[in-house]
């Protein structure tokens, strides 16, 4: 029974991080074309804006996919001490990225209250 638990956890693993590397590279396929498409409506400062905003969002979403993925390979395939280790420093890294991507894409900090636009209640 734990043998099958751990190869099924490790291919469902690896398909939570296959999804979040389809993301990343979807949303950069939409981020490229939609600038492309919106080059002579804009100018170029906020074409980069929201070319750097749609890539950033699906970072955010595959990078999101990539930890669950990560955790659930760790919790049911790794079985050294040094396997979970790299694991978990990995996953570090990536948590790490979606705080700088995030700051990047919203201008605040996850944890930070969202700032309203003037006019709204």
């Amino acid at each position: 029974m734990y043998q099958f638990l751990s190869e099924a956890g490790g291919i469902i693993g690896f398909a939570i991080e296959g999804t979040g590397i389809l993301f990343i590279g979807a949303g950069f396929c939409y981020a490229f074309f939609s600038a492309i498409r919106n080059k002579s409506a804009k100018n170029k400062e906020e074409l980069l804006r929201e070319f750097r905003h749609d890539i950033g969002l699906s970072m955010l979403v595959g990078l999101d996919f990539l930890v669950a993925g990560d955790i659930i390979r760790t919790v049911t395939v790794v079985h050294s001490p040094m396997g979970v280790l790299s694991l978990g420093l990995i996953v570090l890294i990536r948590t790490l990225l979606v705080f700088t991507i995030h700051l990047e894409v919203e201008g605040r900090w996850p944890w930070q209250a969202k700032l309203s636009k003037q006019g709204d209640p």
